[in-house]
């Protein structure tokens, strides 16, 4: 039977039952059978928690927690259930519609269009979570999340001068439908940003501030920092939000955003991020501090407008955690002495190449912090600046007013510098300048998008750098990918692993020792969340550009020519790297064969 709100004869509030005597609406039931001034609509306090408790749904000890937050959050009791993960939202609306002796309404049985748009605004609506189901001229029905909200009941009763009569819906339904049914703007007076902040951003950081939201955001993130992710991922789906961490470089579901939640978990974020909270049509990027255990957590926030919402992902910078040393990285000791011997050189270009994502700007940091002595000064260029680097100027491009990384290459030139980072040759004129200053008595250290080390030649010269200057300044290229280790708690051995690599044709003779051999396979354990790994480590191909190899470039021979050259005069490539660390328990066969080209 709907709750119907109705105009007592005095054209005023007759119900005075309300705490602190406020006046509230009058309430009949559906046929009108007279004021019940309150007793139909019952808050759900103490009573609808004994309620759940009889009905087997929470014990004496969830009741009671319940109870404590409301009490110290003042958040209503279905809020906090929904926020500490006791109920599934259906059954809690199912419970509570039972309680009030309310109809349930599902988004299914709502209008094909916006009802009474001009009496009930659509920004209304979706900020007090209503939808207009059907109107005559002298009831409008409603479906609405939260049936204690009699101010807003109210208002709609005088916006209206009708009846109203509520059924209960999911709120991710209400926010899901009116996000389909947005109203065309009108064109005399379509919304501007600034007509938008002035209606919407102080309600926005209400509920941004919110205690509930706040305490959901930092439990996430210092959820997220404890089991070591890199990155947060929240994305809005039809009727919920998915959060995701990456952990190890693979994505795993851990949880969804209550719904009631949501929209404030959104603007917390964006303000933590310094964004623009009205601002939902456009991607955003910032940036904020964390402080978990003492230790200062740099979180760079990304947001981008999708189909049912705005999609956030929160990359998790733990300095701390970082080991920058190239051992610890995965460099074992014959790559680690090649790696010393390229930077050894007072100039010249080193490239690091790689797809997004496989640790090549992690490894330059590992270079520089070798390279950083009193003696020499060093700069970097990137976008963004991932780690603070004692004693190196880093310098953050803002394409924005121009300062891009070839500018910011260009002005480096005349700071007297002995060895530079530029985060990404992204072009030709960065391309150039890098060059150049790798020619002038620079080491030069860089990034490069290719699947090889000698694939990263052919791009150079493709991106337009004249094969004699690349030639005379090109040091080294290191293409690497990132694998999981595997887990050391674990890990079972697999001897058979190694008769399957020489059954693939890797001659890997002499590469180890005997007692080197000891081959895994991944499990899975509650200390790595049962994937069977922890942490990631480099497998790397390193191309020494010597005469030959320097010759080769300048009489313009392709990647295909390169490698074979650089085989011949002993560069171990990629996949026999993964073999080898595949061979010595480090990671699994499977791994390897996941990033490396066979």
């Amino acid at each position: 039977m709907p709750l119907t709100w109705r105009r007592a004869e005095s054209g005023k509030p007759t119900d005075k039952a309300s705490a602190g005597g406020a006046p509230r609406p009058a309430l009949t039931d559906a046929e009108g059978a007279g004021d019940r001034r309150g007793a139909a609509l019952r808050e759900p306090d103490g009573d609808f928690l004994d309620f759940l408790h009889d009905a087997g749904l929470l014990d004496k000890a969830a009741a009671g927690r319940v109870r404590k937050v409301a009490q110290e959050t003042g958040a209503a009791i279905e809020t906090v259930i929904l926020e500490l993960g006791l109920l599934p939202a259906v059954q809690l609306r199912d419970k509570l519609a039972e309680f009030l002796g309310l109809p349930v309404v599902e988004m299914a049985d709502f209008p094909p269009r916006l009802l009474l748009p001009d009496q009930l605004p659509h920004d209304f609506l979706l900020r007090h979570h209503m939808v207009v189901l059907d109107a005559d001229e002298q009831t409008v029905w409603l479906a609405v999340a939260n049936p204690h909200a009699h101010n807003e009941l109210q208002a709609v009763r005088f916006a209206t001068d009708r009846e109203v009569r509520v059924k209960l819906a999911l709120q991710s339904d209400i926010e899901n439908w009116l996000r389909r049914h947005v109203p065309a703007p009108d064109t005399a007076a379509e919304l501007t940003p600034e007509k938008v902040s002035d209606r919407d951003i102080q309600r926005l950081r209400d509920t941004a501030s919110q205690a509930p939201v706040i305490r959901y955001v930092n439990r996430l993130i210092a959820r997220a920092i404890a089991e070591r992710a890199s990155d947060v991922h929240l994305e809005p789906q039809a009727n919920t939000m998915r959060v995701r961490f990456r952990l190890d470089g693979q994505l795993h579901e851990v949880e969804h955003v209550p719904p009631d939640l949501q929209a404030g978990v959104v603007s917390r974020i964006k303000i933590l991020a310094r964004l623009n909270i009205a601002e939902r049509r456009l991607p955003q990027d910032g940036r904020t501090n964390f402080i978990v255990d003492g230790r200062n957590i740099d979180l760079r926030v990304s947001t981008m407008p999708v189909m049912h919402g705005e999609n956030i992902v929160l990359r998790i910078l733990d300095a701390g955690r970082v080991d920058l040393s190239l051992p610890a990285l995965g460099f074992d000791a014959h790559q680690v002495r090649i790696f010393e011997h390229i930077l050894e050189r007072p100039n010249g270009m080193v490239l690091v190449t790689g797809p997004t994502g496989s640790g090549k700007t992690t490894t330059l940091y590992a270079a520089l912090r070798r390279l950083n002595t009193p003696e020499r000064k060093l700069f970097t260029v990137e976008d963004p600046i991932e780690y603070e680097l004692p004693g190196i100027s880093q310098i953050q491009v803002a394409p924005a007013i121009g300062l891009d990384f070839a500018r910011a290459l260009r002005s480096i030139l005349r700071q007297d510098p002995d060895i530079i980072m530029v985060g990404e040759m992204r072009d030709l004129e960065t391309a150039r300048i890098g060059v150049q200053a790798a020619l002038t008595g620079h080491l030069v250290l860089s990034t490069l998008h290719t699947n090889s080390a000698c694939g990263s030649v052919t791009r150079l010269l493709d991106m337009g750098v004249k094969d004699y200057l690349l030639a005379s300044s090109l040091v080294a290229v290191i293409a690497q990918r990132l694998v999981r280790r595997l887990c050391p708690r674990c890990a079972t051995p697999a001897p058979e692993v190694a008769e399957r690599i020489r059954a693939m044709g890797f001659d890997l003779e002499g590469a180890l020792a005997p007692d080197e051999i000891r081959p895994g396979e991944p499990v899975g354990c509650e200390e790595c969340h049962g994937t069977g790994y922890a942490g990631r480590m480099v497998v790397a191909e390193f191309l020494l550009v010597d005469d030959a190899v320097r010759g080769m470039i300048h009489a313009g021979a392709d990647a295909a020519a390169l490698e074979e050259e650089a085989r011949r005069r002993g560069m171990r490539s990629l996949a026999e790297d993964g073999m080898i660390k595949v061979l010595k328990g480090h990671t699994s066969l499977r791994e390897v064969l996941r990033v490396a080209q066979l």
